[in-house]
């Protein structure tokens, strides 16, 4: 299953909404890579065994289940999850993309790809609408939790 959406970060037609920058949104999404606990309740640990300024692998655990990923990142461009096939999971990717079609105007677009052939999707298709969007929602819950870090001052002095 290949998906992507859109989710606008600021309003810029709206003069109340407070506008978060570039920076803070990319500050966001890396937190969301480097403690997963924050967005993901459901998660009971994240260990991550390698960090380099662009990249890191990490192990998480939910409950007997762990999971490799590696999480690349283009600093302020966009942040990529690479799963690779492991025991009863095929190879899959996440990439989170800073878009901003003009100043002010943020948007990130994430887009999954499960690994699967077209065979594959057509027969999953009822299952794979419920993915979608369960993604969306909790990518639509992601950007909320950025949001609020941001708007609490919490994304303006971490590392990126």
């Amino acid at each position: 299953m290949k998906f992507e959406h859109l989710i606008e970060i600021n309003d810029i037609l709206n003069p109340l909404a407070e506008v978060i920058t570039r920076e803070q949104l990319w500050r966001g999404l890396v937190l969301r890579a480097e403690s997963p606990k924050l967005f993901v309740s459901y998660l009971d640990d994240a260990l991550i065994e390698d960090r380099t300024e662009a990249s890191m692998t990490r192990t998480l655990k939910y409950g007997e289940l762990s999971v490799t990923d590696a999480v690349r990142f283009v600093h302020l461009e966009h942040v990529h999850y690479d799963i690779a096939a492991q025991g009863e999971i095929r190879q899959s990717s996440l990439r989170m993309t800073i878009e901003e079609p003009q100043p002010d105007s943020l948007f990130v677009r994430f887009q999954y790809d499960d690994g699967a052939t077209e065979e594959q999707d057509k027969e999953n298709e009822m299952y794979n609408d419920y993915r979608r969007s369960a993604y969306q929602a909790a990518d639509i819950d992601t950007i909320r939790q950025i949001r609020e870090f941001a708007e609490a001052g919490r994304l303006n002095s971490l590392p990126s």
